[in-house]
Protein backbone atom coordinates (compact mmCIF):
# COMPACT_ATOMS: atom_id res chain seq x y z
CA UNK A 1 0.00 0.00 0.00
CA UNK A 2 1.24 3.44 -0.65
CA UNK A 3 1.72 5.21 2.61
CA UNK A 4 1.13 8.91 3.17
CA UNK A 5 3.60 10.73 5.07
CA UNK A 6 3.38 12.25 8.15
CA UNK A 7 -0.56 13.35 9.67
CA UNK A 8 1.09 15.69 12.03
CA UNK A 9 2.67 14.08 14.26
CA UNK A 10 0.67 17.20 24.88
CA UNK A 11 3.07 15.91 26.64
CA UNK A 12 2.92 16.32 30.07
CA UNK A 13 4.17 19.54 29.86
CA UNK A 14 2.12 21.19 27.26
CA UNK A 15 -1.13 20.31 28.97
CA UNK A 16 0.01 19.83 32.90
CA UNK A 17 -2.33 17.90 34.85
CA UNK A 18 -3.77 19.54 38.26
CA UNK A 19 -4.53 17.12 41.19
CA UNK A 20 -8.06 15.16 41.26
CA UNK A 21 -9.28 11.93 42.95
CA UNK A 22 -8.45 8.99 40.44
CA UNK A 23 -11.88 7.66 40.75
CA UNK A 24 -13.95 10.52 39.07
CA UNK A 25 -12.69 9.32 35.87
CA UNK A 26 -14.99 7.15 34.18
CA UNK A 27 -13.11 3.73 33.56
CA UNK A 28 -15.09 3.50 30.29
CA UNK A 29 -12.66 6.76 29.03
CA UNK A 30 -9.32 5.14 29.38
CA UNK A 31 -10.35 1.54 28.17
CA UNK A 32 -11.53 3.81 25.02
CA UNK A 33 -8.58 5.22 24.37
CA UNK A 34 -6.25 2.10 25.26
CA UNK A 35 -8.60 0.49 22.73
CA UNK A 36 -6.53 2.52 19.83
CA UNK A 37 -3.42 0.72 20.45
CA UNK A 38 -2.67 -2.48 18.07
CA UNK A 39 -2.00 -3.20 14.43
CA UNK A 40 -4.09 -1.70 11.68
CA UNK A 41 -4.68 -1.64 8.31
CA UNK A 42 -5.35 2.32 7.97
CA UNK A 43 -7.20 4.13 5.21
CA UNK A 44 -6.83 8.43 4.42
CA UNK A 45 -9.55 9.95 2.35
CA UNK A 46 -9.70 13.60 2.45
CA UNK A 47 -12.80 15.82 0.64
CA UNK A 48 -13.35 19.06 0.19
CA UNK A 49 -16.99 19.54 0.88
CA UNK A 50 -18.16 23.28 0.77
CA UNK A 51 -16.85 25.61 -1.23
CA UNK A 52 -16.53 29.31 0.13
CA UNK A 53 -15.05 31.77 -2.02
CA UNK A 54 -16.42 32.66 -5.42
CA UNK A 55 -13.81 31.22 -8.05
CA UNK A 56 -12.61 28.67 -5.58
CA UNK A 57 -11.80 25.64 -7.09
CA UNK A 58 -12.44 22.21 -5.35
CA UNK A 59 -9.09 20.45 -4.65
CA UNK A 60 -9.22 17.10 -5.78
CA UNK A 61 -9.72 14.46 -3.38
CA UNK A 62 -6.89 13.18 -1.25
CA UNK A 63 -6.53 8.93 -0.98
CA UNK A 64 -3.84 6.97 0.50
CA UNK A 65 -2.94 3.87 3.47
CA UNK A 66 -0.59 1.91 5.24
CA UNK A 67 0.17 -0.37 7.52
CA UNK A 68 0.30 1.21 11.18
CA UNK A 69 1.00 -0.13 14.68
CA UNK A 70 0.02 1.96 18.03
CA UNK A 71 2.19 1.49 20.61
CA UNK A 72 1.38 2.71 24.06
CA UNK A 73 4.43 4.93 25.61
CA UNK A 74 3.09 5.77 28.88
CA UNK A 75 0.01 4.31 30.76
CA UNK A 76 -0.86 6.68 34.12
CA UNK A 77 -4.35 6.86 35.55
CA UNK A 78 -4.43 10.31 33.81
CA UNK A 79 -1.93 10.68 31.03
CA UNK A 80 -1.60 7.75 28.31
CA UNK A 81 0.55 8.30 25.20
CA UNK A 82 0.30 6.37 22.24
CA UNK A 83 3.30 6.29 19.47
CA UNK A 84 1.82 5.33 15.78
CA UNK A 85 4.62 3.26 13.46
CA UNK A 86 4.47 2.59 9.66
CA UNK A 87 5.30 -0.62 8.17
CA UNK A 88 6.02 -0.84 4.53
CA UNK A 89 4.51 -4.03 3.70
CA UNK A 90 7.42 -5.17 0.70
CA UNK A 91 10.35 -3.73 1.70
CA UNK A 92 9.76 -4.00 5.89
CA UNK A 93 10.76 -0.21 5.97
CA UNK A 94 9.81 1.35 9.35
CA UNK A 95 8.71 5.45 9.84
CA UNK A 96 8.23 6.64 13.01
CA UNK A 97 4.76 8.55 12.59
CA UNK A 98 2.34 10.72 14.45
CA UNK A 99 1.90 10.58 18.16
CA UNK A 100 -1.07 11.37 20.70
CA UNK A 101 -1.19 11.73 24.04
CA UNK A 102 -3.99 11.77 25.91
CA UNK A 103 -4.83 14.06 29.47
CA UNK A 104 -7.48 14.15 32.19
CA UNK A 105 -8.47 17.63 32.94
CA UNK A 106 -5.34 19.15 31.62
CA UNK A 107 -4.67 22.58 32.84
CA UNK A 108 -3.51 24.17 29.49
CA UNK A 109 -2.48 23.17 26.08
CA UNK A 110 -0.39 24.17 23.06
CA UNK A 111 -2.29 26.12 20.43
CA UNK A 112 -0.70 26.95 16.34
CA UNK A 113 -1.05 30.74 16.70
CA UNK A 114 0.76 31.46 13.44
CA UNK A 115 3.91 30.15 11.38
CA UNK A 116 5.63 27.61 13.12
CA UNK A 117 4.25 28.99 16.48
CA UNK A 118 2.44 27.23 19.00
CA UNK A 119 1.46 28.91 22.31
CA UNK A 120 0.90 27.82 25.73
CA UNK A 121 -2.41 28.85 27.00
CA UNK A 122 -4.82 28.04 29.96
CA UNK A 123 -7.72 25.68 29.41
CA UNK A 124 -11.32 27.32 30.82
CA UNK A 125 -12.23 25.18 33.75
CA UNK A 126 -16.13 24.79 32.00
CA UNK A 127 -14.33 23.00 28.98
CA UNK A 128 -12.19 21.07 31.42
CA UNK A 129 -13.94 19.34 33.24
CA UNK A 130 -14.86 15.92 33.05
CA UNK A 131 -12.76 16.02 29.77
CA UNK A 132 -9.64 15.14 27.96
CA UNK A 133 -7.09 16.82 26.24
CA UNK A 134 -5.63 14.72 22.72
CA UNK A 135 -2.49 16.58 21.66
CA UNK A 136 -1.22 15.51 18.43
CA UNK A 137 2.54 15.46 17.74
CA UNK A 138 4.66 15.33 14.27
CA UNK A 139 6.97 12.77 13.23
CA UNK A 140 9.66 14.87 15.33
CA UNK A 141 7.87 14.91 18.20
CA UNK A 142 7.09 18.40 17.22
CA UNK A 143 3.78 20.20 18.15
CA UNK A 144 0.67 20.14 15.81
CA UNK A 145 -2.45 20.69 17.60
CA UNK A 146 -4.53 19.89 20.37
CA UNK A 147 -8.28 19.41 21.32
CA UNK A 148 -10.12 19.18 24.44
CA UNK A 149 -13.72 17.15 25.14
CA UNK A 150 -15.73 14.27 26.58
CA UNK A 151 -16.11 10.63 26.05
CA UNK A 152 -19.64 10.04 25.03
CA UNK A 153 -21.45 6.60 24.99
CA UNK A 154 -24.91 7.55 24.08
CA UNK A 155 -26.25 3.96 22.34
CA UNK A 156 -23.14 1.74 23.42
CA UNK A 157 -20.54 4.04 21.21
CA UNK A 158 -17.54 5.27 22.30
CA UNK A 159 -16.61 8.37 20.80
CA UNK A 160 -14.74 11.09 22.03
CA UNK A 161 -15.37 14.70 20.05
CA UNK A 162 -13.13 17.69 20.19
CA UNK A 163 -13.45 21.51 20.81
CA UNK A 164 -12.47 23.66 17.71
CA UNK A 165 -8.71 24.10 17.35
CA UNK A 166 -6.45 25.58 15.02
CA UNK A 167 -3.65 23.42 13.67
CA UNK A 168 -1.11 24.25 10.43
CA UNK A 169 -1.47 22.98 7.04
CA UNK A 170 -1.03 18.98 7.38
CA UNK A 171 1.80 17.38 5.09
CA UNK A 172 -0.24 16.30 2.21
CA UNK A 173 -1.04 19.92 1.36
CA UNK A 174 2.00 22.27 2.46
CA UNK A 175 4.09 21.61 -0.59
CA UNK A 176 0.79 22.52 -2.90
CA UNK A 177 -0.67 24.76 -1.36
CA UNK A 178 -0.34 28.44 -0.49
CA UNK A 179 -3.71 30.02 -0.53
CA UNK A 180 -4.18 29.65 3.00
CA UNK A 181 -2.04 29.30 6.24
CA UNK A 182 -4.25 27.40 8.89
CA UNK A 183 -6.71 24.89 9.67
CA UNK A 184 -9.77 25.58 12.03
CA UNK A 185 -10.73 21.73 12.85
CA UNK A 186 -13.16 19.61 15.14
CA UNK A 187 -12.26 15.77 15.61
CA UNK A 188 -13.79 12.73 16.53
CA UNK A 189 -12.34 9.78 17.41
CA UNK A 190 -14.71 6.27 17.72
CA UNK A 191 -14.17 3.10 18.80
CA UNK A 192 -15.40 0.23 16.47
CA UNK A 193 -16.31 -3.61 16.60
CA UNK A 194 -12.82 -3.82 14.04
CA UNK A 195 -11.01 -0.96 15.10
CA UNK A 196 -11.21 3.02 15.69
CA UNK A 197 -12.18 5.86 13.16
CA UNK A 198 -10.88 9.34 12.85
CA UNK A 199 -12.57 11.98 11.44
CA UNK A 200 -11.79 15.22 10.59
CA UNK A 201 -13.99 18.59 10.36
CA UNK A 202 -11.67 21.23 8.51
CA UNK A 203 -12.10 24.52 7.12
CA UNK A 204 -9.26 25.84 5.08
CA UNK A 205 -8.64 29.46 6.70
CA UNK A 206 -6.13 32.24 5.19
CA UNK A 207 -5.63 33.87 8.15
CA UNK A 208 -3.79 37.36 7.24
CA UNK A 209 -1.62 40.16 9.53
CA UNK A 210 -4.32 42.34 10.20
CA UNK A 211 -6.17 39.78 11.86
CA UNK A 212 -8.37 39.30 9.33
CA UNK A 213 -9.27 35.58 8.07
CA UNK A 214 -10.74 34.27 4.70
CA UNK A 215 -12.36 31.13 4.40
CA UNK A 216 -11.97 29.12 1.12
CA UNK A 217 -13.57 25.52 1.88
CA UNK A 218 -13.99 22.77 4.05
CA UNK A 219 -13.19 19.43 4.35
CA UNK A 220 -13.55 15.76 5.41
CA UNK A 221 -11.43 13.70 6.93
CA UNK A 222 -11.74 10.36 7.38
CA UNK A 223 -9.19 8.08 8.77
CA UNK A 224 -10.05 4.00 9.05
CA UNK A 225 -8.25 1.89 11.20
CA UNK A 226 -8.83 -1.87 10.99
CA UNK A 227 -7.52 -4.44 12.59
CA UNK A 228 -5.18 -7.02 10.60
CA UNK A 229 -3.40 -9.57 11.79
CA UNK A 230 -2.04 -10.08 7.62
CA UNK A 231 1.11 -7.88 8.43
CA UNK A 232 4.17 -8.49 9.63
CA UNK A 233 5.01 -5.36 12.10
CA UNK A 234 8.46 -6.89 13.85
CA UNK A 235 10.35 -4.52 12.16
CA UNK A 236 8.54 -1.26 14.02
CA UNK A 237 9.01 -3.31 17.25
CA UNK A 238 12.99 -3.80 16.63
CA UNK A 239 12.94 0.02 15.67
CA UNK A 240 10.89 0.99 18.51
CA UNK A 241 12.81 -1.12 21.14
CA UNK A 242 16.50 0.37 19.70
CA UNK A 243 15.17 3.93 19.74
CA UNK A 244 12.53 4.40 23.14
CA UNK A 245 14.75 5.84 25.10
CA UNK A 246 16.34 8.34 22.51
CA UNK A 247 12.96 9.50 21.69
CA UNK A 248 12.02 9.71 25.50
CA UNK A 249 15.21 12.62 25.56
CA UNK A 250 13.93 13.83 22.58
CA UNK A 251 10.08 14.59 24.25
CA UNK A 252 11.98 15.89 27.25
CA UNK A 253 13.18 18.49 25.19
CA UNK A 254 10.59 19.62 23.80
CA UNK A 255 8.48 19.34 27.29
CA UNK A 256 11.01 22.25 28.17
CA UNK A 257 9.35 24.51 25.74
CA UNK A 258 5.93 23.17 26.17
CA UNK A 259 5.42 23.00 29.54
CA UNK A 260 4.90 26.76 30.28
CA UNK A 261 4.00 30.05 28.42
CA UNK A 262 4.67 31.53 26.39
CA UNK A 263 5.27 28.46 23.97
CA UNK A 264 7.44 27.16 20.89
CA UNK A 265 8.70 28.80 17.96
CA UNK A 266 10.64 26.58 15.11
CA UNK A 267 12.72 28.09 12.66
CA UNK A 268 12.78 25.12 10.47
CA UNK A 269 10.99 25.76 6.82
CA UNK A 270 7.22 24.82 7.17
CA UNK A 271 8.22 21.21 6.46
CA UNK A 272 10.16 20.61 9.63
CA UNK A 273 12.92 18.49 7.57
CA UNK A 274 15.92 20.61 9.24
CA UNK A 275 14.87 18.50 12.27
CA UNK A 276 13.33 15.34 11.16
CA UNK A 277 16.66 14.66 9.02
CA UNK A 278 19.10 14.89 12.06
CA UNK A 279 16.94 13.61 14.85
CA UNK A 280 15.77 9.99 11.97
CA UNK A 281 19.47 10.13 11.51
CA UNK A 282 20.78 9.61 14.78
CA UNK A 283 17.85 7.07 15.88
CA UNK A 284 19.19 5.28 12.67
CA UNK A 285 22.58 5.05 14.39
CA UNK A 286 20.61 4.02 17.52
CA UNK A 287 19.08 1.03 16.01
CA UNK A 288 22.36 -0.31 14.09
CA UNK A 289 24.41 -0.26 17.65
CA UNK A 290 26.15 3.31 17.16
CA UNK A 291 25.42 5.76 20.36
CA UNK A 292 24.11 9.59 20.42
CA UNK A 293 25.61 11.50 22.93
CA UNK A 294 22.92 13.72 24.87
CA UNK A 295 24.75 16.61 23.09
CA UNK A 296 23.83 15.90 19.91
CA UNK A 297 20.30 15.95 20.34
CA UNK A 298 20.81 19.29 22.21
CA UNK A 299 22.83 20.76 19.10
CA UNK A 300 19.87 20.14 17.03
CA UNK A 301 17.47 21.90 19.04
CA UNK A 302 19.52 24.88 19.88
CA UNK A 303 19.94 25.50 16.02
CA UNK A 304 16.14 25.58 15.14
CA UNK A 305 13.55 25.83 18.45
CA UNK A 306 13.50 28.73 20.76
CA UNK A 307 10.75 30.00 22.84
CA UNK A 308 7.78 31.79 21.50
CA UNK A 309 7.99 35.54 20.81
CA UNK A 310 6.18 37.48 23.50
CA UNK A 311 2.66 38.27 23.25
CA UNK A 312 -0.97 37.38 22.72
Amino acid sequence: MKIFPGLGLLLLSAASTPAFAQDAIDPRDRQSILAMQGEYLVDFAFDETVLLQPGYERAAAMRSGGNETVIVVEDTPARIVLQHILVDEKSGHVTKHWRQDWIYEASSRFEFSADQTWRVRTIPAERNRGAWTQCVFEVSDAPRYCGTGRWDYSNGIATWTSDLSWRPLPRREYTKRSDYNAVSAINRHTITPNGWTHEQFNTKVLRKPDGTRVELAREFGFNDYRKTRDVDFKPAYKYWGATRDYWAKVRTRWDGFLSRAPGVHLKTRIDGMAMIIPLFTQAGELEEGKTVADRDIDKVFAAWVEPAPSGS
